[in-house]
């Protein structure tokens, strides 16, 4: 597959890093919301956690935001560990991988995350590699200093427009489906990974 794109726009979590939304859905309820799951999941999310993914909201104002939901004496470190528990482990493997094919293909990250998550998922990459997550990538897309997210079409097409990149020579890899209508809608191709497909398994 890989020879057929000159360009390959990486999602992060659930594609690079692997995530467990179930882990952060049960340390709220721990916490006492018994319904995080309506408020954030895979598929959608409320208005306070768009916010902080396209850089509306400071960190301070979501975990006051999360607070409101909880009963008093929860601190705000348990809501960032809380928040935190789906930022799982990068295989070692992965970040190889991603730096053999930087040699042969312009790749890039195109995340929506939050500085919360990015300061965990960051700490991770470098426990990993000594590799700079800069130099592996041609550059790190991140929705809250875009101040959009996907599947939102424009950010796709701000991706292309900045890299001066052909839609049509440029593969997208996203495990949430509604990230790979937005990339199709604005011209990319898209695969969907699955559950039991890796970014190797992909594209070796």
């Amino acid at each position: 597959m890989k020879s057929e794109f000159e360009n390959i726009i990486f999602d992060f979590g659930g594609v690079i890093i692997n995530i467990d939304y179930e882990a952060t859905i049960n340390a709220f309820k721990d916490l006492g919301i018994s319904d995080f799951d309506a408020l954030y999941s895979q598929a959608a999310q409320s208005d306070l956690f768009d916010a902080i993914e396209t850089g509306r909201i400071s960190p301070q104002h979501f975990i006051n935001g999360i607070l409101q939901l909880l009963p008093a004496g929860v601190t705000p470190n348990q809501v960032v560990h809380a928040w935190n528990a789906m930022i799982l482990d990068i295989p070692k493997e992965r970040i190889e991988f991603l730096q053999q094919l930087s040699q042969t293909h312009d790749i890039y990250l195109l995340s929506n995350t939050n500085s919360i998550h990015i300061d965990k998922a960051m700490r991770e990459w470098n426990n990993k590699t000594q590799a700079d997550i800069n130099d592996v990538f041609k550059k790190v897309y991140l929705s809250h200093e875009m101040g959009m997210r996907k599947p939102d079409v424009e950010i796709f097409r701000h991706v292309c427009q900045e890299q001066g990149l052909d839609p049509s020579k440029t593969l997208f890899i996203d495990d949430s489906i509604q990230h790979i209508h937005g990339a199709r809608e604005a011209g990319l191709h898209a695969h969907h990974l699955l559950s039991n497909e890796t970014i190797q398994s992909i594209l070796s």
